[in-house]
C-alpha cells in the first residue's frame, strides 16, 4: 500500500529563498525521486491563501509519494540521505504528516 507524505515547512530566519529552492532544484529533487521506494517527490512554493488577504502559514509544502516504508526506511538510513536530511534540516522549519487516504 503507497503512503503518501506531507511536509509542511517555512525556511529559518537567514535563509535565502533562492538560495534554498536552488538546493531542491539540484539536489533535494533528483537524489529523492531516485530513491528505490519514491513513486515521486515534488515540493511546491505557496503562493496565496485562497479566498483571503493573509499570507499562507507554510513557505513550502513537499508531497512524497511512498511505494514501499520498508524500503523508504533504508534509504533514508543511507548516509547519502543523512546528508541531505541534515542539510535541509539546517534551512527549514518542517512538520512531516503520513497520510491515509479516504475511500
Amino acid at each position: 500500500m503507497a503512503t503518501r507524505i506531507i511536509a509542511l515547512f517555512n525556511l529559518k530566519p537567514g535563509i535565502d529563498r533562492a538560495a534554498y529552492e536552488e538546493w531542491a532544484r539540484a539536489v533535494d529533487l533528483p537524489t529523492v525521486n531516485a530513491l528505490p521506494s519514491i513513486t515521486e517527490f515534488a515540493v511546491f512554493r505557496s503562493v496565496v491563501t485562497l479566498g483571503s488577504e493573509a499570507p499562507p502559514p507554510y513557505q513550502y509544502i513537499e508531497i512524497i509519494d511512498v511505494a514501499d516504508m520498508d524500503q523508504f526506511g533504508r534509504d533514508i538510513a543511507a548516509e547519502a540521505m543523512q546528508k541531505i536530511a541534515a542539510q535541509f534540516q539546517d534551512m527549514a522549519d518542517v512538520t512531516f504528516i503520513l497520510t491515509d487516504k479516504l475511500g
